[in-house]
C-alpha cells in the first residue's frame, strides 16, 4: 500500500507540473490595480451682483495640458449669449464686481476669442436657453487648475451682461457684470 501512494503522489506532483508549464509557468498572480490619477478640479459659485439676479456654479477639470469647463448658470435672459472671463483677482465684494480687477493675462496678450491670441481669462461665452440657463461644456488651453503662472485657482470669474466681441481691447465690449465667484480647489 506503501507503494501506491508514491506512485499517486508522484502523478499529481507530475500532473501539477504539466498544468502549471502549459499556463506559462509559476502560477498567475494579479498584478496590484492602478491607481487612477487623481484629478485637480476648480469650482466657482455665481452669486449676482447688485441689480441682477444670475448666478450658479462652474467647474473646471485638469485634463493633462487642457482644462475642461462646465458651466450651469441660471438667471439670464431668454435665449442670450453672455461672456465669461476669468479675473485677475480673487475678490468678489464690490455691489458690481470691479473689485475683480481685469482680465487675467499672465502672458500679457490682446483679448481674442480662444482660436487666436487671447488673454488666459478669455473664455467662450456662455448660450442662455429658452429658461434663461447657460449649461454648456467646453475645453481651453492656457489656463491650469494647477500651481503656476497660468493657475486660477484664487481667481475670480465674472458673467457679463452682452455677448463679448472678442476684439474691443482690452474687455471684449461685453457690458456689466451680473455674476462673480472666486474659483477655488475642492
Amino acid at each position: 500500500m506503501g507503494g501506491r501512494y508514491t506512485i499517486c503522489g508522484r502523478l499529481c506532483a507530475c500532473a501539477a507540473a504539466v498544468v502549471v508549464a502549459a499556463c506559462g509557468g509559476a502560477p498567475a498572480t494579479r498584478p496590484a490595480a492602478a491607481k487612477p490619477k487623481p484629478s485637480l478640479e476648480a469650482y466657482a459659485l455665481l452669486v449676482s451682483t447688485h441689480g441682477y439676479l444670475t448666478n450658479g456654479s462652474v467647474r473646471f477639470v485638469q485634463e493633462g495640458d487642457r482644462v475642461l469647463v462646465s458651466t450651469d448658470v441660471h438667471n439670464l435672459p431668454p435665449d442670450s449669449v453672455h461672456g465669461l472671463h476669468v479675473h485677475e483677482t480673487g475678490d468678489c465684494s464690490a455691489p458690481d464686481a470691479m473689485s475683480a480687477g481685469g482680465h487675467f493675462n499672465p502672458d500679457h496678450k490682446p483679448h481674442g476669442p480662444q482660436q487666436g491670441p487671447h488673454h488666459a481669462g478669455d473664455l467662450p461665452s456662455l448660450r442662455a436657453d429658452a429658461n434663461g440657463v447657460a449649461s454648456v461644456t467646453f475645453v481651453v488651453d492656457g489656463i491650469s487648475v494647477s500651481a503656476g503662472p497660468h493657475s486660477i485657482v484664487g481667481k475670480a470669474l465674472i458673467v457679463d451682461a452682452g455677448p463679448d466681441d472678442y476684439t474691443t481691447q482690452p474687455t471684449g465690449n461685453s457690458g456689466a457684470r451680473v455674476a462673480c465667484g472666486v474659483i477655488a480647489l475642492r
